[in-house]
């Protein structure tokens, strides 16, 4: 069976923002190259251009031998992985193009594999030069490329540096021969160990051996950023009362509509938000509308982000609830899935929170989005990002109008940037 080797990239200028995607076929056998692909496909992420390039280069590759087997290279982990079945694919733009790469050779035929972006020089210059064609308002050409003789300059340079550091390990090797007996001898024959490697051998693993933990290149695209915003303070709030879904939803203070009116201002000034989804209390849609007439945005509701139900201990303050309902606080205190009389638990709006940031992590996918809720889902949607402990609910402090930030990753991990930011309050 004829084997292929696709190496493929894309790239966005902007995220998203003008893209292309470049792919090539070569020889498994020959390293010859056998065919080039590249197009300017408009704005896009660079997630989607990479899987457009995967795409293509699968269809080329198919077009020269449908029965062959085909091994892919990318310097994106993301389609890599996902494409390896290891990683779950959540976005709605993304999930289409890794189907149709999947339809055009059997998965027994595939395999994936991640390379260094030093290593996919080829693809990644086929991409540049579709979208400068596409700048220009042309098309790429084949007959005007240049990604090849690049690609080939690259690796002679990468060469010429493996063959200096192999260089220099056989010398050491020759050296430790030449006093070491026979297991000395055996290293400079390039014999000895397990692997039974030479030096340059060595070398040239070693070289071209991705790195790995926090050295590993990060190449997940723009995240999904939630901003949060506490509401302002309500009558409520100075006394620390429950105050949830459940009670008499009361209206922002005096207090709380000028804590509104500055993060709004603050929020202008960065001028980062590009949408505004809020919790459906009295309290949040007021304090989201102070910040959307001054961004000039809509607010969107969502019930995900309501309050938690405190049932019969709405209004009350923790000592009145601690006289009135000791036996039930102390479980409520003790375990995420007890609720108060008549409301719900933690576990419960875990859930519900759960629902809710998986719905908008996908409708707002690489873009940021103010929510507009309450202490609960805050400190729920920051306690699952860190993968901390039900309990760390109770060690997190949010005023009435703080900021708080997690970004959202296409490989469903999370990352917290910000945690009950007053500043702008102090204007």
């Amino acid at each position: 069976m004829r084997e292929f080797i696709v190496e493929a990239d894309g790239g966005s200028r902007g995220n998203p923002g003008p893209a292309g995607y470049g792919s090539v076929v070569i020889d498994a056998a020959t390293g010859e190259t056998l065919r080039e692909v590249a197009e300017y496909i408009g704005v896009a992420t660079n997630n989607v251009a990479e899987y457009k390039g995967l795409v293509a280069g699968l269809k080329a590759a198919h077009q020269l031998d449908p029965a062959a087997s085909v091994h892919v290279r990318m310097d994106s982990k993301l389609v890599v992985e996902q494409m390896s079945g290891r990683w779950k694919i959540k976005h709605p733009d993304m999930k289409p193009l890794a189907a149709e790469a999947a339809r055009v050779y059997p998965s027994s035929r595939v395999t994936y594999e991640w390379i260094p972006r030093a290593q996919n020089k080829h693809a990644d210059r086929l991409a540049n030069e579709a979208m400068d064609a596409g700048k220009r308002g042309e098309r790429w050409s084949p007959s005007a490329s240049t990604a090849e003789f690049d690609a080939r300059a690259a690796r002679a340079a990468m060469s010429a540096g493996v063959a200096a550091r192999a260089g220099a390990a056989s010398s050491g090797a020759s050296a430790t021969a030449g006093t070491g007996g026979m297991a000395g001898a055996a290293g400079a024959g390039g014999t000895s160990g397990t692997a039974g490697e030479s030096a340059d051998a060595r070398a040239a693993r070693n070289a071209s051996a991705p790195p790995v933990g926090w050295a590993a290149p990060a190449d997940l695209g723009a995240p999904a950023t939630f901003v949060l915003l506490r509401h302002g303070e309500t009558a409520l709030t100075p006394e620390k009362r429950f105050s949830g879904s459940g009670g008499s939803d009361p209206s922002l203070s005096d207090i709380g509509r000028a804590q509104a009116e500055r993060a709004a201002a603050a929020f202008a000034a960065r001028g980062t938000i590009q949408a505004i989804v809020s919790s459906p209390l009295k309290r949040c849609q007021e304090t989201a509308r102070t910040v959307a007439a001054r961004l000039g945005l809509d607010v969107h509701l969502d019930e995900g982000l309501r309050e938690t139900d405190f049932g019969a201990w709405e209004g009350l303050t923790f000592g009145e609830v601690r006289e009135r309902h000791p036996q039930e606080l102390n479980a409520w205190l003790a375990s995420p899935k007890a609720a108060p009389p008549g409301g719900e638990s933690f576990a419960t709006v875990s859930r519900r929170v759960s629902a809710a940031r998986d719905r908008l992590t996908g409708a707002y996918a690489g873009r940021t989005v103010l929510l507009v809720t309450h202490v609960t889902p805050i400190k729920t949607l920051v306690r699952l990002a860190l993968g901390a402990p039900p309990e760390s609910l109770f060690r997190m402090e949010l005023a009435a109008a703080s900021v708080s930030a997690v970004a959202y990753y296409a490989d469903g991990n999370a990352s917290v940037r910000l945690l009950n930011d007053t500043s702008h309050l102090r204007l």
